[in-house]
This record gives C-alpha cells, structure tokens and sequence, in this order.
C-alpha cells in the first residue's frame, strides 16, 4: 500500500494516494504498536502529502509525532531522528517560521556529520538548508561558506562515484544566486564555481548538462 502510495504521490495523484497512505498507517499501527519506528515512517510520508496539499496544521502534528518516535525508539542522535528534523524544518521554514527551523537544522547536520562523516552527500543536503534559511534571513556572509561547502561535497562525490548527485543543480543554483546576491556580477560567480569545480578536476559545463 505504501510503495503505491508513494508511486501515486510522484505522479501526482495525490487524491488516490491519501487513502491508501491512511489504510497503511493504521495497518502498522495495529501490527506494531503505536510508538513503532515502522509507523514514525508511514506519518512521514503521509505529513508529506499534507503538506503537498497545504494541510500545513495536520502535516505539522504527524511530523511532530513522527519525530518523538524516532528520539524515543531509535535515539535521538540516529540519521532516520536528522531526516525527520530536517523534513519538519523545510515546513517550518516554508511558512516563515524561521526562528524554530533553525535549531531543527542545526541538530540535523551536527547528527549526519556524526553519523557519516564531515563529507558525506546527506550533509551537504543540510548544508544547503541551513544556508537557505540564513540567506532568508539575511545572514548572507554566514550562509556562503556553508553553501560553499556543501558544493565541494557533492563536487568531491561526483569524482568518487563517478555521477552527478541529484541535489547538485539545486546547490549550484542556490550558491550562483547566494553569489550575486553578496555582489558578484555573473562572471565572477561563475568563476569562483569554476574555480571549485577544478579542484576536484571536473568541468561544472560537464556535470550540469
């Protein structure tokens, strides 16, 4: 039920998927308990149908609870307890509640950073939230060696794995814009990314086509 769901809601079908999203929380509810790891998964992903379609006051709550089943069944320092951090962030931040996403983002990235090490791929991911949210708040100077960062990361991941990471134009775009909006004209944006991108012997015209 889930893994249709989920194939509905990337389709966006959304309407189709709401129900069976439901019909599969219940089922683990009743199978597992309520505080099971299992069922913080299923109101994840209901959450983000909810949010999909602005229910933003019911998406927040399941989120919430989602979250205190992870802390309290898996730690409160596993990867699962950053993604779900993270996922309640972006909502908070996304309706301009930007004073309680930050620290949600914060401890996110300091949990990756443990969990996987300073250069992993998901901690560039929360590198960029975090740096969306200080450019939000106008924190430019903050937000650029963060945002920095996480483009080196996922630079340095696409020498290693040989492929371009699925966040990576979203990173390059975020810091392009972050560049110009701390003054750079387009070419010296384009040559400070170039700049990276060769120190890790990748042409960014090559990866981003």
């Amino acid at each position: 039920l889930n893994n249709l769901a989920l194939l509905l809601q990337a389709t966006n079908r959304l309407v189709e998927s709401e129900p069976l999203l439901r019909r599969a929380l219940a089922i683990d509810e009743a199978s597992f308990g309520k505080d099971h790891p299992e069922v913080g998964n299923r109101l994840n992903n209901l959450a983000a149908l909810l949010n999909a379609t602005n229910r933003l006051v019911e998406a927040e709550l399941l989120m919430r609870r989602a979250l205190a089943i992870g802390e309290a069944s898996l730690g409160k320092d596993h990867p699962t307890v950053a993604a779900q951090l993270n996922n309640l962030a972006v909502m908070l931040q996304d309706t301009n509640r930007l004073a309680e996403a930050e620290p949600l983002l914060r401890r996110a990235l300091a949990i990756d950073e443990a969990s996987f090490g300073m250069d992993h791929p998901s901690v560039a991911n929360r590198l960029n939230n975090l740096a969306v949210l200080l450019r939000a708040t106008n924190r430019l100077a903050e937000a650029e060696p963060l945002m920095r960062r996480g483009l080196e990361i996922l630079l340095n991941s696409n020498v290693f794995n040989g492929h371009r990471h699925p966040i990576l134009d979203t990173v390059l775009d975020n810091y392009r814009s972050l560049l110009s909006a701390l003054g750079d004209t387009e070419d010296q944006a384009r040559d400070k990314i170039n700049a990276l991108a060769a120190k890790y012997g990748v042409s960014i015209t090559a990866i981003t086509k």
